[in-house]
Order: C-alpha cells, then structure tokens, then sequence
C-alpha cells in the first residue's frame, strides 16, 4: 500500500515539473509587449528627421525615415525623397548624418530604401537600428507611429490597424487609424514588440483620421535590401 502511495505520488511530482517546465518555456518564447513609452524608447534613436536640400543648401523639403541595420540602410517612403539633389539625416542625439544615398526605390508602392554614411562620433559599432516585422500585421492589432513633423521635434502616435490590406489607387496598403502628420511620412510604424511593421506614406482623404502605411514586403522587394534579408534569416 506505501509502494503505490509512494508511485502516486512521485508520478504527481514528475507531471506537476513538467507542467512547470512547459510553462516556463512558453513564457520564454513568448515577445515582450511594449507601451508608447517603451516603443519610443527604444526605437526613438533609430528615426530619422530627413532634410531635402537643394545644391546652394537651401531646404526643399522634410520627412523621416527608420534605420533598418547596423551599417546604416535606412528605409522611407519615395515621395520623400524623389528626384532629391542632396539628401541629410538628424539622429535623436543631433548628430547629422550626410551625405544619404538613394539606394533602391518604387513609385507604384512609394516604397524607397537610403544608405547613411559613416556615423560620425560612432564607436564603430554601427548604427541603432529596429529589427523588421516578418508575418502580416492583424486587424484591431496596436501599432505606433514615430516620425518628424517639427523640425528636429519627433513625435509618437498610438492607433490600431484598420485594415492589414486594402488596394488604394491599384497598390495594396496597410491602413491605420495611430495619428499622421506632415513629415512624418517615411517614418516607421511600429507593433507592441517594437518591430518595424510597414513605413508611412500619407492619409486617406475619403476618411477621417484614417491613414496609409507601406507594408515591408514592399520594401523587402526593393534593390538594396539584402541587409534587410540577412537580419530577417539571423
């Protein structure tokens, strides 16, 4: 009678160890979500404020854009930086980053990728950088936007995705409800675990508060982007 309570006993120990273990594993591989705060801060250094300069320095236009590895590719939307004679970056820190070359881009998905040069004061550590979304956004899914639409002032929207795919003008487009201003197009839009999950294009004008978002199998595509898919496969 002992030997079996004792048997009984034991198998109830090794059952409630492995529960543990199985639930202690899952919660490993489960992704750290992060708020508006959290998101800004660790991903507020990665966005850049673009400046759109003519040769004789004068300023032509703004917008942001989002460092996507170590070795200074960046991405943005097109429109930003179309047919753009000088190109000159501002990091968070303030240190201004220039010249920025144009690397590879598409107008049908206003999709463009930039290269930053050498950072100047680095360590020689490479750029911060934010690791890219690879599976589809959800709909009702939070999301966040960061981007430069004052000089030298970035700002964080929080919203939800509206829409994961919707064809606007013939291209496909995420459509997000987190907040939109002028020259933040090219910034990155951001999900709870602070991944890069598409790149800020515009606003629907048929829908309030309503606005376009690239989707990153648009820039993926893009000449230029092995960086992108060597980080994707580490």
């Amino acid at each position: 009678m002992k030997r079996k309570i004792a048997a009984a006993a034991l198998c109830i120990l090794i059952c409630l160890v492995s529960g543990t273990a199985v639930w202690m594993n899952a919660r490993a591989d489960t992704p750290v979500v992060y708020n508006a705060e959290d998101i800004y801060a660790k991903s507020g250094q990665t966005v850049l404020y673009i400046r759109i300069l003519w040769e004789d320095g004068s300023l032509k236009a703004t917008g942001s854009g989002v460092i996507l590895s170590p070795e200074g590719l960046a991405a943005t939307a097109y429109h930003v930086v179309k047919e753009a004679e000088r190109i000159e970056g501002t990091l968070r820190d303030g240190r201004v980053v220039s010249p920025i070359e144009v690397v590879g881009y598409d107008e049908l998905t206003d999709a463009a990728l930039i290269r930053l040069p050498a950072l100047p004061g680095g360590n020689g550590e490479g750029y911060d950088y934010v690791p890219v979304r690879q599976t589809a956004v959800l709909y009702g899914e939070k999301v966040f936007a960061i981007g430069y639409p004052m000089a030298n002032t970035p700002i964080i929207t929080e919203g939800i995705v509206n829409s994961p795919s919707a064809e606007i003008n013939g291209r496909s487009r995420i459509l997000t409800s987190a907040q939109i201003a002028s020259g933040m197009s090219g910034g990155p839009v951001l999900d709870r675990f602070g991944r890069v999950a598409g790149i800020v294009s515009g606003s629907l004008r048929t829908m309030n508060n309503i606005h376009l978002v690239i989707g990153m199998d648009d820039v993926r595509a893009l000449p230029g982007a092995e960086a992108i898919r060597r980080l994707d496969a580490e």
